[in-house]
């Protein structure tokens, strides 16, 4: 017994491979390959053993095994092969935007259009896009047929993210030949941040151009129309109002308001040394009963203790509000935005909903990178703001340099509210509370924002 010849199929060392992937959860895809590819090996290496004992010995035996190994092997592969011919995948989104705690719904289709059926299929969607679980496993796609499921996942993060691409895996039913296809079609969603309804903010007001104050009927034409009257000698045709006029059977004319309102520049401290830097959960959105998904978690959701997010959402919240009639207010503002994060963000003052999506898509991917003060990026961004300019700064600084710099700005003709996002409420060790304090006792606006605060009911006041 000793002198016969030892047959090893795994060596030391692939032993110990298999041992370390066994052991490994994280590397369970490769175990699989692992095992697919050795049990195929095996098959060559009993096929060739039984061909070479057949040919010494002459058995029927060996050569009826020798067939059927060589016969397996050709179904195994030919079965493997047929299951990815003819299979075709689409995927169709409803929308390339979204917004933190809406729904993004999709689409897929797998349609079979050979003559033979597909098993088992499995589809691999490789995006980055957060708890959006697309991937899938069809067994018995008939011959001529489709399969079509739907993906709705709640967003919960905001930024740019790639949906795609997709990778499908087939095998045969011994696992001898695992194949796969690659559909490297590509495409990026946008996740808007979080938006809270706001029904009045309070801005100072004032004498300046610009002001809220100043409200005087003009016989200019200026910005701001105030509403229409009875046509008078003199008026030039420009101001005729005609969809009023038809209406009403005599001529109707626009009047106008002196005093045009004041722009907003909506500055977002994204200093990297000012915010509390915390780990973000992963947030997992289970459904609880048949109600459609976005009436399940639309109020559910909530920031993360993270002061860049509150930042975020509170700026999103902001533009939104003076770009979109205010909520209730008498006519819209030009608003622009001035941030510092990961590079330097300047978007000049607009009017209407392309302004507003474009701020938020700038806000979607901004991030608390930046290595300038809030006070110095003002400082060196001044020649933007002109005199008369609302500029409402969100930051959660506790420099008492801020101060200074609000009484600096004030001297130039700009008209400064701070949003102060509190970090000792999100676990840092300086409060916020003392620099707001003093800056109402110099009669600037200022509001505080504590963790886990209703947004709306504190920039509502």
């Amino acid at each position: 017994m000793s002198n016969l010849p030892r047959i090893q199929i795994f060596s030391t060392d692939e032993i110990c491979s298999f041992l370390h992937l066994l052991y490994s959860l994280r590397n369970i895809e490769k175990l699989h390959l692992f095992l697919m590819k050795k049990r195929r090996t095996a098959v060559y290496l009993m096929a060739a053993l039984s061909l070479v004992t057949a040919l010494l010995t002459g058995h029927a035996l060996f050569f009826t095994l020798t067939y059927l190994l060589s016969f397996l092997l050709i179904l195994s592969f030919f079965w493997a092969w047929s299951g990815l011919n003819g299979v075709q995948i689409s995927r169709i989104t409803r929308t390339r935007r979204a917004q933190v705690g809406r729904p993004l719904e999709e689409r897929f289709v797998v349609k079979n259009s050979s003559i033979l059926p597909k098993l088992w299929l499995e589809i691999r969607d490789f995006g980055t896009l957060p708890n959006h679980l697309s991937s899938q496993i069809i067994t018995d796609l008939g011959r001529k047929s489709s399969y079509v499921w739907r993906v709705s996942t709640i967003c919960t993060e905001r930024g740019r993210f790639r949906l795609g691409h997709l990778r499908l895996q087939t095998s045969d039913p011994f696992g001898l030949f695992p194949m796969e296809r690659k559909f490297s079609a590509t495409t990026n969603v946008v996740i808007y941040p979080k938006t809270y309804p706001i029904y009045r903010f309070a801005l100072p007001v004032g004498l300046l151009p610009g002001g809220d104050a100043l409200r005087r009927r003009t016989h200019y034409v200026t910005t701001n129309a105030a509403g229409v009257r009875e046509y008078a000698p003199g008026d030039s045709f420009s101001r005729i109002h005609w969809r009023s006029t038809a209406r009403r059977g005599r001529l109707i004319v626009k009047e106008f308001e002196l005093d045009p309102l004041a722009d907003i520049w909506i500055v977002a401290d994204m200093a990297i040394f000012t915010h509390i830097h915390g780990e973000r959960e992963s947030v997992t959105i289970t459904p609880q009963n048949d109600s459609p998904l976005w009436m399940r978690v639309g109020k559910e959701f909530e920031l993360p203790p993270l002061t860049e997010e509150y930042t975020i959402s509170i700026a999103a919240s902001l533009a939104q509000y003076f770009l979109q009639l205010g909520q209730g207010t008498r006519q819209t503002r030009a608003v622009g935005m001035l941030a510092y994060g990961q590079s330097r963000e300047i978007i000049q003052p607009d009017r209407g909903e392309r302004q507003l999506n474009r701020l938020l898509e700038t806000l979607a991917v901004l991030r608390a990178e930046g290595q300038l003060p809030v006070q110095d990026m003002l400082y060196a961004e001044s020649h933007l703001l002109p005199r008369g300019t609302t500029v409402l700064v969100i930051t959660p600084t506790v420099d008492h340099q801020w101060i200074t710099a609000v009484r600096h700005l004030s001297q130039r003709g700009l008209r400064v509210v701070t949003i102060s996002i509190n970090p000792a409420s999100f676990g840092g060790t300086h409060s916020s509370e003392e620099m707001v304090a003093l800056l109402q006792g110099m009669g600037k606006m200022a509001y505080v924002i504590n963790y886990d605060d209703n947004l709306t009911a504190v920039l509502s006041q």
